[in-house]
């Protein structure tokens, strides 16, 4: 958690002081992200929310996230996490978001997506939303250790995107 507080302490110092908002699209964290950041005296000012995104419909309600791209692709996939971080910014007024989706386990998993495997995306508002970066990671451990390399590795995508 050190290391982690570490990396919320500085996002949450650029985006102060840059007059910027976050939000968060979450599918296998389950709103932890949300969870560590407003854990932070005075987040409210740079924390704009979370959407908690775990089913595939949450994901079309919710975010916009289309059909046919979930057919094709799947919910743990690139096009996914790309459209949930965009889909997070056009249905918000944040200036920053970051996706996650993947397999946390224990079950859940296959042969082209075992457990582990997890998609994130980071979007911006430069007027316009698009994502910028995405990226997939086979992470290993329990549920637990899972959700929670996939916070420290959202979180770090997030800074290395505010520079």
């Amino acid at each position: 958690m050190n290391d982690l507080s570490e990396i919320i302490s500085t996002v949450s110092d650029i985006l102060h002081t840059r007059h910027m908002t976050l939000i968060s699209a979450e599918s296998c964290t389950g709103g932890l992200i949300a969870s560590y950041l407003t854990s932070v005296p005075g987040s409210s000012e740079w924390f704009e929310g979370a959407f908690v995104t775990y089913r595939i419909s949450a994901k079309v309600s919710m975010l916009g996230v289309k059909p046919s791209t979930l057919d094709r692709y799947t919910a743990v996939s690139e096009p996914v996490a790309k459209e949930m971080a965009e889909g997070a910014l056009a249905h918000s007024q944040a200036d920053i978001s970051v996706s996650v989706t993947g397999v946390a386990g224990p079950g859940g998993g296959n042969v082209v997506t075992p457990v582990g495997t997890v998609w994130f995306g980071w979007a911006v508002r430069t007027p316009e939303i698009h994502c910028i970066q995405t990226s997939q990671h086979d992470l290993k451990g329990n549920r637990d250790a899972i959700r929670n390399l996939a916070v420290r590795i959202a979180l770090e995508g997030v800074r290395t995107v505010l520079g």
